[in-house]
């Protein structure tokens, strides 16, 4: 069953940030995610949930979007990521 990694961040440093989405494509890459959405506009239109910019990636399982996160290529990424942006993460499964 598919698996979705949903991220909302909030850039706080933009050009350590590129560092992060340098790693990050990488360790999307050696793991086969889809990328659905990494940052296009955003409305909101119910609540009060303001996201700045939204990430959608596709695995084939929640393990595969596990072995992601947990990968040394993604550990990169986070160390990147520590000073540029606030991550909110969830991984969460489809439906069959």
């Amino acid at each position: 069953m598919s698996a979705y990694i949903i991220a909302d961040v909030e850039v706080t440093d933009p050009e350590q940030y590129e560092a992060y989405k340098r790693w990050s494509t990488q360790a999307i890459q050696e793991h086969g995610a889809e990328v659905l959405v990494r940052g296009g506009a955003v409305t909101v239109l119910e609540g009060d949930w303001k996201p700045q910019r939204v990430v959608v990636l596709r695995f084939a399982d929640v393990a595969a979007a596990r072995a992601f996160h947990d990968s040394a290529t993604y550990r990169q990424a986070r160390q990147a990521r520590e000073r540029a942006a606030i991550m909110r993460m969830i991984v969460v499964e489809g439906v069959t």
